[in-house]
């Protein structure tokens, strides 16, 4: 038989056994039955701690251990530095903010209201728009922050 004909024969065999049920059988299992997880969650019993069963040696020894395993434990925690305040902006930016955000937001409280708006009402909201945008881009420059030696000063740690 050709390896062709072979792969044949087992394609037919999957698609003649395609609708067959499964047989559940342990014997087939590739694990043991003790690793089967069980059709009803396990309910878990807490009990509270019964400090005063053991003796002080030994409560101060736990204490110690316990400790030890915080510290081991906050040992490689990473706590990130504090974040560098926000800049400062001067007057034009927030005018520019306000423009961008306020005239949209105006239309559309206005708009909700079923207020009557004059035609300069209207071309004065969108112009705040129009003009908070291009504030804001033409005020952004071309390059980052702080552009003191050239714009690219390489990988900083």
């Amino acid at each position: 038989m050709t390896p062709q004909s072979d792969e044949d024969e087992v394609w037919r065999q999957i698609v003649a056994s395609f609708n067959d049920t499964a047989e559940r059988d342990s014997a087939d299992q590739p694990w043991p039955d003790s690793e089967n997880v069980p059709a009803e969650p396990l309910r878990r019993v807490v009990k509270p701690p019964e400090e005063f069963d053991e003796p002080a040696g030994e409560r101060d020894e736990a204490d110690q251990e316990s400790e030890e395993d915080d510290e081991e434990q906050s040992e490689g925690h990473f706590v990130p530095p504090e974040p560098p305040p926000l800049p400062k902006l001067d007057l034009t930016t927030k005018l520019a903010w306000v423009a961008l955000f306020g005239g949209p937001a105006y239309l559309l409280f206005a708009a909700v209201a079923d207020w009557h708006m004059e035609g300069w009402v209207l071309f004065t909201a969108v112009a705040a728009f129009i003009g908070g945008f291009v504030a804001l881009v033409v005020r952004m420059g071309d390059g980052p922050p702080g552009n003191d030696g050239g714009w690219d000063d390489g990988a900083v740690l």
